[in-house]
Order: structure tokens, then C-alpha cells, then sequence
């Protein structure tokens, strides 16, 4: 059954983009109409999708302001559709923080909003010292150091799992 999806992102590097594009192209190899906006681009009608995807990235913690106010704002239109909700952090690169029910960012981010996806999931983003400005270079490598995480300033690590990504792709097909 061909579905029209809607995919909603705030990324700060990049790499939430990065997985909503892979989204994007598998459900659309599989005959999904698939429309993909910035936080800051989408002025739809969210009842015109039958599925909404929102995904956002963590900075010191917490996810975009505009994705919990465009949550809040819209939770009687959202509740009205099949939903789903990616989290986007480094603390996922931990297989005991890789899931929703584990992943601190997304346990706190749930206790805050009342919400209920139809799917939550939790992707490690990508480490990228270069990218990143001076303070947050070494606020990043602070974080790293306090969870045992790479704090060499040359590191460029993809965490990500596409796998699962692709795993997540058909798990949106077929809800």
C-alpha cells in the first residue's frame, strides 16, 4: 500500500539529514510518496500524510525547541496519523544506550512532552571534531573524556548504523 509520509528533521551537523535522505530513499524504492522538511521549512497540514516521521538531534542534552513546540502545538493532529520519532546521539554509540527504553536523551524527552509515537527509535549520530566551533569542540571533548568517548580533536567517527536505519525503513512501510 503506497502511503504519503511526511519526514520532519532539526539536525545540527548534519547527520540527522544524513539519516532522514537514507529514509527518504528506501521508502520511496518501495513506492512511498515521501516529503521531507527542516523544523524550520514545514507549513503542511499534518493530517494531509498518512504517516509523520520526526527525528532530531541532542546538543548538551536536549533536542531542538522547535521540535517540542511544533509537538506540543500540533499533539491532537499527530495523535490522528501513525507516527514515529528518531532520536539522533552520541551516547547511543553504546549498545546499553541504543534504545528508547535505555537511551537517557529520549527517556527524559518523554517525561517532558505527552506524546506517544507509534515508534520510537535512538541512531548514534557522527563524531566529527573538525566540523565542530572552538567551544564546541571542547565542550564535546569534555563530554567525551566524562564518558570515556574519543577526545582526540582528529577524530572523524561515523556511529551510525545504517542497518538499523534501513531496519527502521521497513518498519515504517509497513506501519
Amino acid at each position: 500500500m503506497n502511503s504519503k509520509i511526511g519526514i520532519i528533521y532539526s539536525t545540527v551537523d548534519g547527520q540527522t539529514l544524513k539519516i532522514c535522505n537514507k529514509l527518504k530513499e528506501v521508502l520511496q524504492q518501495n513506492n512511498q510518496e515521501v516529503d521531507l522538511f527542516s523544523i524550520d521549512e514545514f507549513r503542511e497540514d499534518i493530517t494531509k500524510y498518512d504517516k509523520l516521521i520526526i527525528g532530531a538531534s541532542i546538543r548538551y542534552g536536549v533536542h531542538n525547541a522547535k521540535i517540542i513546540e511544533f509537538i506540543k502545538a500540533n499533539i491532537t493532529q499527530l495523535d490522528s496519523i501513525k507516527t514515529a520519532f528518531f532520536s539522533v546521539n552520541l551516547v547511543a554509540r553504546k549498545p546499553e544506550k541504543s534504545d528508547p527504553e535505555t537511551n537517557p536523551y529520549v527517556v527524559k524527552f518523554f517525561q517532558t512532552i505527552n506524546w506517544k509515537p507509534t515508534i520510537v527509535k535512538v541512531f548514534a549520530g557522527k563524531l566529527d571534531y573538525k566540523k565542530y566551533s572552538f567551544f564546541d569542540r571542547k565542550m564535546i571533548q569534555l563530554i567525551m573524556w566524562m564518558t570515556k568517548g574519543p577526545t582526540n580533536t582528529d577524530a572523524e567517527i561515523e556511529y551510525t548504523n545504517w542497518e538499523k536505519v534501513n531496519e527502521f525503513a521497513g518498519e515504517l512501510i509497513k506501519l
